[in-house]
């Protein structure tokens, strides 16, 4: 007679995978409401846009500390206190373009609802196909890479058209992260629900506002 661990291990890790699932969507789910409100605080007080410097180590100081106390329920207070300082740095950009462009407004909502029809689309998939993208890692983190360097060269040298073309790369380069990391928690390789939220965080923030520049930009052509 045979009590069919593998039945009984295979059945552990689904409901595992499932908790894992659910903790990262409801967390994110969270983030995104508190960085939206720090955003709505941010243009309220007429915030001053942060400078690139200001904004990177920020991010990367929090990014650290999130790292560091992903183990602890520290943790989720490092998180709240990034995606709260990522909304802030929104707040600003938002608010520019919603003054500048006639269409702000317009421009704005579309970005936001392109985000998340690609976030729901994409992770839509990934949940039901179970396919394993773990294999677009390498690629995926070179091209982050590409695209940050070419990003701050366009910011620094005042190229437009590299910061179109880098806003379109970033499009893509996000819609894979959301299907890699997806796929990282069906999966197992990602058993963090902490880290999985802010790398799914990262992902929505970048690609909403890669599609406000251009949608910004086809506006403003307008």
């Amino acid at each position: 007679m045979s009590t069919r661990p593998d039945v009984i291990h295979g059945s552990a890790v689904r409901v595992a995978d499932n908790s894992l699932i659910r903790n990262t969507y409801t967390l994110l789910a969270m983030t995104l409401l508190f960085s939206a409100a720090m955003a709505g605080l941010s243009m309220a007080l007429d915030l001053p846009r942060m400078g690139v410097l200001v904004t990177l180590v920020g991010y990367f100081g929090l990014l650290f500390l999130v790292t560091r106390l992903r183990n602890s329920v520290w943790g989720l207070a490092a998180v709240f206190g990034l995606t709260g300082f990522m909304g802030l740095t929104l707040g600003p950009i938002l608010e520019a373009y919603l003054t500048v462009l006639p269409n702000g407004g317009q421009v704005v909502m579309m970005a936001m609802g392109g985000t998340g029809a690609v976030f729901l689309g994409l992770s839509g998939y990934a949940l039901t196909s179970r396919r394993d993208f773990s294999f677009m890692g390498g690629f995926l983190t070179a091209g982050i890479l590409v695209a940050f360097l070419a990003g701050l060269g366009a910011i620094f040298f005042q190229l437009p058209a590299l910061s179109l073309g880098v806003s379109a790369m970033f499009v893509l380069l996000m819609s894979g992260i959301i299907l890699y990391e997806t796929s990282n928690l069906v999966h197992g390789y990602e058993t963090n629900y902490i880290m999985a939220t802010v790398s799914l965080y990262v992902a929505i923030y970048n690609l909403f506002l890669s599609l406000l520049q251009l949608l910004g930009f086809a506006g403003g052509e307008d």
